[in-house]
């Protein structure tokens, strides 16, 4: 089995930190999104790892992941030259992957289980041409969708007006006939059969396999989390900072730090109360400031700050101004 990983997303709703790095580069919890995939498919037994890149900016994602796992993966880097939807990004992977099974997962998308139970979950269903995980949801129109008959999927639908069910594809997928799937993807690029947003869409694909007399089951995910946009990125760094322990930051001077909090290389805090929930980059330098529920990037700098739910690029500085006050009997003020 191989993974396949698609990380050519541009990340629009993760601008401006997106304008200098793709979107599965973007840190949380002391590592970018893709180092968290990569982090989490370890503890399976999956060796090859194709990843679809795309943009100016793909070889951050190239140098990362050879520099950080090249000893664990083998991987292989397909471009995508045009962005035209999930679909369009899985289909350019066919020749890497070729007949083998494979287990896809979105580069912007992390579990709170590992992938390895959901590998498990699959083994469990039997014989099947594929597994998909899903999860019900209030607002299934805003997902991909699938209804069941048991563990069987009857039918797919992406984003529909008028959803079958409330159980919305989760963004992992387990594929045993990876060829059926590559045909049903060839079908709507070659024919030009787009679905939703006007892109290929991989939910078309899968039920068009279906269609065709696939049998698809799925698997239950308890929690995922959409790190493509900053409210959800955040969520997820307080999640995965809840399961390690804190560490020390390089110098800690007349501070309090309030677990959890997760301290890259070289970061100096001084006269400051940093957490909970604070990822910290290399480099960073944090004074006289409170930060809580942060992001804070590399060789940032914090100055004067009352910071919470917040994200701070690399080599970014806030400096926040002494405020002179002539406050009268009874008043308040925000600051």
């Amino acid at each position: 089995m191989k993974a396949v990983i698609p990380a050519a997303g541009q990340g629009t709703r993760l601008y401006p930190h997106t304008h200098t790095k793709p979107k599965a580069m973007v840190r949380l919890a002391g590592r970018p999104i893709l180092g968290h995939i990569l982090a989490s498919l370890d503890e399976t037994d999956i060796d090859d790892v194709v990843i679809v890149v795309g943009g100016t900016m793909q070889e951050q994602i190239v140098e990362y992941a050879t520099r950080e796992y090249g000893e664990r993966f083998a991987f292989t880097f397909v471009e995508q030259e045009d962005a035209e939807g999930l679909g369009h990004s899985v289909y350019q992977t066919r020749e890497a992957v070729g007949s083998e099974s494979m287990l896809v997962l979105l580069g912007d998308m992390l579990f709170e289980h590992g992938y390895r139970d959901f590998l498990t979950a699959h083994e469990d269903n039997g014989e099947t041409d594929g597994s998909i995980g899903i999860k019900p949801v209030d607002e299934p129109q805003h997902y991909g969708v699938a209804e069941v008959d048991g563990e069987r999927i009857v039918s797919l639908v992406e984003k529909p007006d008028d959803p079958p069910s409330n159980l919305a594809i989760s963004g992992v997928y387990v594929i045993e006939d990876s060829p059926a799937l590559f045909d049903a993807l060839g079908h709507l690029v070659e024919n030009d059969v787009r679905g939703a947003g006007g892109e290929y869409q991989l939910t078309d694909a899968l039920a068009r396999m279906i269609e065709q007399g696939a049998t698809l089951t799925t698997f239950e995910v308890q929690e995922w989390y959409d790190c493509g946009r900053p409210e959800t990125l955040l969520k997820a760094n307080r999640v995965l900072l809840s399961q390690v322990e804190t560490n020390s930051a390089e110098e800690l001077t007349n501070s309090v730090v309030v677990p959890p909090v997760d301290f890259g290389k070289d970061v100096t805090v001084t006269n400051s109360v940093v957490g909970p929930n604070v990822s910290i980059d290399d480099g960073a330098d944090i004074a006289t400031s409170i930060v809580s529920d942060a992001i804070v990037g590399r060789n940032a700098t914090l100055d004067r700050v009352n910071m919470e739910e917040s994200i701070v690029g690399t080599n970014a500085e806030v400096d926040g101004k002494p405020t002179n006050l002539n406050l009268g009997d009874n008043s308040s003020i925000d600051l």
